[in-house]
Formats: C-alpha cells, structure tokens, sequence
C-alpha cells in the first residue's frame, strides 16, 4: 500500500466519521431505528479504513475483516429499507441475517460456497442502495440520488473484491487492478453517500 492510499483512506474515514455524527445527532432527536443502521455501516467503514492504513492490503486477508466489512452494505440496505420501503425490511432483515451468517460460516472456514455467499449477498444489497433512491423518484430529497451513485459503487468493489479474495478474476478486475483503485473507489463511494445522505438529513 502506497502513501497516496493511506491519505486517501484516511479521507475516506473522516467523510464516514462526519456522516456518523449527522446520523446520531439525528438519532438523539427522532429517535428512529434507520439512522442506527447508517451509523452502523459508516462507522464499519471508518473502523475498516482504519485498519487498512494500518494493516496494508494484507488485511483483506482475514476471513473476519471480511465477515465484519460485510456490515458496511448491510447497515446502510437495511437503513433504506426502514425508513423507505417499510413493507419489505422484514424480509430483507432475513436475508441480510442469513447473508451475514452465510459470509461469517464460509470465510473462517474456508468453505467453497464462500464465492457465492459474497457476491450474492453483497450484490442484492449494493442494488438495493442503487435502485432504492431511483425508484423513491420525487418522494426523496433533491440531490438524494447520490446514494444511488454509491451503492453502484459498494456493488461493483465488493464483488470484485469477493473474486479476489476466492482466489478467482472477475473480467478484468485482476489483483493488481483492484489494489490499485480500491482506495480512490472507496473515497469515491464514501464522497457520494455524504453528499446524497447530507441532502436527506438537511430536508428533514
């Protein structure tokens, strides 16, 4: 891992860390179960970034950085899913349990199922945060779509990174390849769910 890297990471955790502070400073006055999803999620993110700068690449390794980073989609999907789309958060709530149980199982044991649980998991919730801000159309505020821009984003880094770490190349995303935009694409991501969540927060 580069300097450039960990400067960009590092940006990265102070954009999670300041929409944390948005989400509970929201929190302390609603009181409303989404917002300590996001928080949930941003805060992984800050954790994880953290420990990249700290760690190198070589973290990505572990089966448990993976299992907890699986949070980061999981808490902002299920964030959107009870504050928009009320009528399937329970559902969803199973499948994110079960996704979650079924990344824990086959990333500390090594099992071979672990090249689908990842993807599977991972692209059912990155399209669920790029779709849901689309399909909310005018019911969301103004410039809420960049939550959308993200979740493409979070889609498209965590299945590559889950063919990665399987020992498997999706199209062209090859080692190196990954490596070398993984913190741009993380900064990337994390800039435009602060912008589209900053939108939301500000309307309320």
């Amino acid at each position: 891992m580069t300097l450039l890297d960990r400067i960009i990471l590092l940006v990265t955790g102070l954009a999670a860390l300041y929409l944390t502070w948005r989400f509970y400073t929201r929190y302390s006055k609603e009181k409303k179960l989404h917002d300590m999803y996001y928080m949930m999620g941003f805060l992984v993110l800050l954790v994880s970034g953290l420990l990249l700068i700290w760690q190198g690449w070589a973290a990505l390794k572990s089966p448990y950085v993976l299992t907890v980073a699986t949070l980061i989609p999981l808490g902002i999907s299920m964030g959107l899913m009870n504050q928009y789309f009320p009528k399937w958060k329970k559902p969803f709530a199973w499948f994110a349990l079960i996704g979650l149980l079924a990344i824990a199982y086959t990333s500390i044991t090594g099992h071979d199922l672990k090249r689908f649980a990842v993807p599977i998991f991972h692209g059912v919730a990155g399209l669920i945060i790029f779709l849901g801000p689309f399909l909310l159309g005018a019911k969301a505020p103004k410039g809420f779509w960049w939550v959308g821009i993200g979740g493409a984003l979070i889609g498209i880094g965590g299945i590559a990174l889950a063919f990665l770490t399987s020992g498997k190349q999706l199209l062209f995303f090859s080692q190196e390849f990954v490596l070398t935009i993984l913190a741009p694409l993380l900064l990337l991501m994390t800039l435009a769910f602060t912008w589209g969540f900053v939108k939301q927060v500000l309307a309320d």
